[in-house]
């Protein structure tokens, strides 16, 4: 696939300390496209200074707002297939490759598998994805997908998913998923999703409401 038809989509609030070796490091393999999600810093202007397509919210408006945003500019540039990766340098943009090679295979949804998962929250989505799912690891926030897959549901996401939707979308709807593992990092920074006791509250009103949204073709 042609470097200009693969947008990488990488949400970002205050990563002014990650942001440019991201995404220079990840346009190695498509077109980035970073949503600047409010951020106090520069966090956007670094990832223009180091060849991002920067959205800019002036307003922080969340994390799957922020991915919405990105699909959107990835199909206005006819993109054929969306990565989504995090800012903060706890994906190894090197495995993009692997992501995009799938997809090239035939995958239609392409999800990460972390080594390490931060809360207890994380684990009980994981469990209740791979029994009801077989999704490993839903909250990964490193996918790929066909844009075809997206525009069959019509948004990346429509409750507060934490980026989980679409994929759930693409497994009820009897799509093909593939599943590759990934090497985290240790972030250096505080989380966007807040403490713990907030950021699991969080993650499992995520899984209740996916639980309960049903969108079959």
């Amino acid at each position: 696939m042609e470097r200009h038809r693969i947008g990488i989509v990488v949400p970002a609030l205050n990563e002014a300390a990650t942001i440019g070796s991201v995404i220079s490091s990840a346009a190695k393999y498509g077109v980035p496209i970073v949503v600047d999600d409010g951020s106090t810093d520069n966090t956007g202007g670094l990832a223009m200074a180091a060849g991002a397509d920067v959205i800019f919210h002036h307003a922080n408006r969340g994390y799957d707002k922020a991915i919405g945003s990105g699909f959107e500019r990835a199909h206005e540039l006819g993109c054929a297939y969306v990565v989504t990766m995090d800012a903060d340098g706890q994906h190894d943009p090197t495995i993009l490759g692997t992501f995009i090679q799938a997809l090239d295979n035939g995958a239609d949804v392409v999800v990460g598998v972390r080594d390490r998962r931060q809360r207890v929250a994380e684990h009980i989505f994981s469990w209740v994805g791979s029994l009801k799912w077989r999704i490993q690891d839903p909250l990964c926030g490193m996918k790929a997908y066909r844009i075809v897959v997206y525009l069959e549901l019509g948004h990346f996401d429509s409750y507060g998913s934490i980026g989980t939707e679409l994929t759930i979308y693409a497994a009820r709807n009897g799509k093909r998923i593939v599943q590759v593992p990934v090497a985290t990092r240790v972030r250096r920074d505080e989380s966007r999703f807040g403490g713990r006791y907030t950021a699991n509250k969080r993650i499992l009103s995520a899984l209740w409401r996916g639980l309960r949204t049903t969108v079959i073709r």
